[in-house]
């Protein structure tokens, strides 16, 4: 097989402006699907139902549908609709924070429920209220035994993020996609891009083990 590493060479640049507008949405998407992701939790939990019902279907609906199908929803209806514009990364950061928020509530979720009620009572019986008992006893508890699957999630988000060049947003698979159009070849840019993926999908499995030893997650 003639391998031709010119057409790698050519795109090493789009190649790595792609990988880091990969790994941007992927930790924009992250970090506020955790800021959602706690609240939509705490909805849950709610023993109000008026107050849960909502927050259960808000995550059944983005579990239960395909990120592609929520991406064109997204991009072609909710935003435009919504803000009259939309760029392709407005598109993908808003649809990967949204799923990524449904997934993460769940993992808060488990959890926030996995802890014995004991020291929740306890921590009242020594005069702390609502907030101190969440904020010191059971948050603390929760995010550690939370780091495994939010790791996991990361790295699904992280590969999910490909889903963007679907709708031309300039992440990794656009320009692999780019260069398989120019040259009509598909071995070294698409082995390209796979290989950056695994590149990226190792680091950060590297840093979450790191970081379940360095919290002794157990």
């Amino acid at each position: 097989m003639d391998f031709r590493f010119d057409i790698i060479a050519e795109y090493m640049p789009f190649f790595l402006e792609g990988m880091l507008l990969t790994i941007v949405m992927s930790v924009v998407g992250v970090l506020v699907g955790c800021v959602l992701g706690f609240f939509i939790a705490l909805g849950k939990m709610s023993k109000h139902a008026i107050i849960r019902i909502p927050f259960v279907w808000y995550i059944n609906f983005l579990r239960g549908t395909p990120l592609l199908v929520q991406l064109f929803l997204f991009h072609y209806a909710v935003l435009p609709t919504v803000l009259g514009d939309t760029t392709a990364v407005t598109s993908v950061l808003v649809t990967l924070s949204l799923n990524s928020s449904a997934y993460v509530a769940e993992i808060f979720r488990a959890g926030l429920q996995s802890i014995d009620k004991g020291q929740a009572e306890a921590a009242h019986s020594l005069g702390m209220n609502k907030f101190q008992v969440m904020r010191y006893v059971l948050l603390p508890q929760a995010f550690k035994r939370s780091i495994p699957p939010l790791g996991n999630e990361f790295i699904v988000l992280l590969k999910d993020s490909s889903l963007g060049a679907m709708i031309a947003a300039p992440e990794l698979l656009y320009w692999g996609r780019a260069a398989a159009g120019q040259y009509y070849r598909v071995w070294e840019p698409y082995l390209t891009v796979a290989v950056a993926y695994l590149i990226l999908t190792l680091s950060l499995t590297y840093l979450l083990n790191y970081l379940e030893r360095r919290f002794d997650v157990k």
